[in-house]
């Protein structure tokens, strides 16, 4: 006791000289935050380089074609107008002259095969010099790829911009969407622009807002939530210092390091806001009701009361969050890894801090503990009569209360398992030019996101004979009739067209070695936009238009490719092999899924051997651990009515939801415990933990729940059901804590 009243003088000696500090690294760490925070949603923050599934990503780019493509639908008066396809080709030279575009495509660079004196030649597609229904009608035999060039009603033209590989264009992705929409813009004033790099770009728009938006209203919803349940408005600046200090310094660096926030790192403001406010309430608390009880102690013996009767609780739920959110770390994603890290420095700042500031906080505090009031306040409640009212309550009917919360635990562990497992890609953006743009465009293309097939016959032989070319048909004939794939192209498109045109280049009769040479010289060199052949012609390609839907539904595409593929071909002969981003997606999901959950049981494994060490008895440890299971049960059960799928957003609530009801919890067992020492009866103990801790659970969790209310009214339908299902979380943990709980240690501990 006297080493931590040493301690204590001497920060209060030097309060001056910290204060001046922390007011520096504020100042710095705000101003490399303001000059440097940026959004980072890329594809390769998911993945380590030397990640299989990126490089099979990665190498299918460079060899068939990135699908990092910018779609852009042009209204126009005629699409096949004269001074359109002049403006069209007009904006092809301005785009391909940027340094990071591969290639560009519409209808004024598009090509079609004509044969003629024994060879394969390309004309343009279009041609001024032929009449409009001359147009049309070979339009209409190449339907597949003019639905890609034009609408049905040629009243829109589609422009293409295919990027460079990702790897190139990551860090310039900001100025390649400004640049491209300039030069667009000069041309076009109406124009509708989507395409995974337009998509990828809202969500870092949106992330970056919202977080911004969402960390101010909560500061303030807090803010006014304290003024009603802090004993003194006194207590109002220490509490918001806790919060600001800690993530302002974290922030300052992670932005110093050169990291950007992304769809889950920005969740480290509200899981240190959560976390610092608690242990705030809870050392204010303690400090308050011990100046009531203790009134002859000093300033520096009643901080150092405080300080040490609540330091092991919030010790213990600061390592159970640490543990939880350093199991991030053992992800190979580099995003969990930086998420892991960042938080557990955060929480060791929040920690630390806490205690600093609350120690000076308080030396400049000259308070009569017995005349302060919180500054608003509804005089016809008292946090003391209503946890009085719970005590009777627990003791007179705890076997009703056990029976009633136990159905209700039972039924949510059978819910969980209702719970589906989905991302919508779509749930990730918030409403807004982006997404009316990528609904425009999809309902008109059939799609936005590119899926390469390729299809290899064994041994690297030749693909283009005979018994491949009737698989291929069939197997296109396939994906054509399935209703989530739009416009699939090969060459089976371009064989069609050369049939119905010259029948007799593929007669019954025709060789293999000039079939082989016909359909080799489809590929237009010109342009690779459509990617049919490898170059050792050992490999047939397809391109699919896929829309945007959740990963279900891209799961079962990818079933149906593959069950379409086995019904085609003799698996003994060919090889299959699907690419592009929509295939990573699918795995990523799941990866990050089975991520979340690695966390969550770590962090439950490790609550349970902290509530053991500080506890000392297994039957009392299991009975505690019980109520904090029931508020995720709960989850699952709203979750499941509501139909809220685990997504890579909703699936981060069980680690931060666990931390929260464990830090309430150990909050009020560890008075429970330590009230031991006088005699008593479970329910007398219990009692007088619920009196001495209970309005800072109240406190904290009203605080909570209105800061997550605050997430609830975001744009972005994943983030807003974040948002909601935290709220309900944070306020079920204490309704278990204030009732369940006590009910169980009243009626089965000893």
């Amino acid at each position: 006791m006297k080493r931590l009243q040493n301690i204590i003088a001497f920060i209060i000696k030097f309060r001056i000289a910290i204060i001046v500090v922390l007011t520096i690294l504020m100042s710095v760490s705000g101003y490399q935050t303001l000059k440097k925070l940026r959004v980072d949603n890329s594809l390769s923050i998911w993945f380590l380089e030397d990640d299989p599934s990126y490089k099979a990503y990665i190498d299918f780019q460079e060899n068939f074609g990135s699908d990092e493509i910018y779609i852009t639908m042009l209204p126009v008066e005629n699409a096949i107008g004269e001074s359109e396809m002049q403006a069209l080709e007009n904006l092809h030279k301005q785009i391909e002259a940027l340094p990071y575009v591969n290639t560009t495509f519409s209808l004024a660079k598009a090509k079609y095969p004509i044969y003629a004196n024994n060879k394969i030649n390309f004309d343009d597609l279009y041609n001024d010099k032929r009449s409009e229904k001359g147009l049309k009608n070979l339009f209409s035999k190449l339907p597949n790829i003019i639905s890609q060039l034009v609408t049905k009603d040629y009243k829109n033209q589609f422009f293409y911009i295919q990027l460079n590989p990702t790897p190139t264009i990551e860090e310039k992705r900001q100025d390649i969407a400004g640049e491209m929409r300039g030069i667009i813009e000069r041309q076009y004033s109406n124009y509708y622009l989507t395409g995974p790099p337009v998509l990828n770009e809202a969500y870092s728009k949106g992330i970056y807002k919202e977080s911004l938006t969402f960390g101010i209203l909560t500061v303030l919803v807090i803010t006014l939530m304290l003024l009603f349940l802090l004993p003194s408005k006194r207590y109002l600046i220490i509490s918001l210092l806790s919060v600001a200090v800690p993530v302002s310094l974290l922030f300052g660096l992670i932005t110093s390091l050169g990291f950007a926030l992304n769809m889950i790192s920005m969740l480290i403001p509200t899981i240190l806001m959560v976390y610092s406010v608690s242990d705030a309430v809870h050392i204010i608390n303690i400090y308050h009701k011990e100046g009531l009880i203790n009134k002859s102690l000093s300033k520096v013996e009643l901080l150092a009361v405080a300080i040490r009767k609540s330091f092991t609780p919030c010790f213990y739920t600061t390592l159970t969050t640490f543990v939880g959110y350093f199991a991030l770390y053992l992800s190979p994603l580099p995003a969990f890894k930086n998420m892991g890290v960042f938080t557990c420095i955060g929480l060791v700042l929040s920690f630390i801090l806490v205690y600093v500031i609350t120690i000076i906080g308080f030396s400049f505090m000259n308070l009569n503990f017995e005349t302060v009031k919180p500054v608003l306040s509804i005089k016809k409640l008292s946090q003391n009569k209503f946890i009085e009212w719970l005590n009777a309550l627990t003791s007179q009917h705890k076997t009703s209360i056990i029976f009633g919360f136990t159905a209700v635990l039972l039924f949510g562990l059978y819910s969980i398992f209702q719970v589906k497992i989905d991302t919508n890609s779509r749930n990730l953006l918030a409403e807004g030019k982006a997404k009316q743009d990528l609904r425009t465009v999809e309902v008109e293309l059939g799609g936005s996101n590119r899926l390469q097939i390729n299809v290899s016959k064994k041994n690297a032989q030749n693909i283009l004979n005979k018994d491949a070319m009737k698989a291929l048909e069939k197997f296109q004939n396939k994906l054509e009739s399935n209703v989530f794939i739009s416009n699939p192209v090969s060459v089976v498109n371009f064989k069609s067209f050369l049939e119905k045109r010259t029948p007799v280049l593929f007669q019954s009769n025709v060789t293999e070695n000039r079939l082989k040479n016909t359909l080799s010289s489809v590929e237009n060199t010109d342009n690779n936009f459509f990617k049919l052949f490898s170059k050792d012609l050992s490999t047939a390609g397809f391109t699919l238009t896929l829309s945007e839907m959740k990963t279900s539904e891209l799961e079962q595409v990818l079933e149906d490719i593959k069950s379409a593929f086995k019904e085609s071909f003799n698996t003994d002969d060919y090889t299959l092999k699907i690419n592009g981003f929509a295939v990573v997606f699918a795995q990523l999901n799941n990866f990050i899924l089975e991520t979340q959950f690695k966390s969550f049981f770590a962090a439950f494994f490790v609550a349970f051997l902290c509530l053991w060490i500080f506890i000392k008895s297994l039957r009392t440890t299991l009975l505690v651990l019980i109520p904090n299971i029931l508020p995720l049960a709960i989850l699952g059960i709203l979750m499941s009515l509501l139909d809220i799928p685990l997504d890579v957003t909703t699936a981060m609530i069980t680690p931060i939801m666990l931390g929260i009801a464990m830090d309430d919890t150990i909050h009020l067992v560890y008075k429970y415990r330590k009230s031991k020492t006088i005699m008593g009866t479970p329910e007398e103990r219990m009692d007088n933990a619920m009196l001495y801790t209970g309005s800072a659970l109240i406190s904290t969790t009203i605080a909570l729940v209105g800061g997550f209310l605050i997430i609830a009214s975001s744009a972005t339908p994943s983030v807003r059901d974040f948002g909601l299902l935290c709220a309900v979380t944070v306020a079920m943990a204490l309704v278990t804590d204030i009732f369940y709980l006590p009910a169980l240690l009243k009626r089965f501990d000893r």
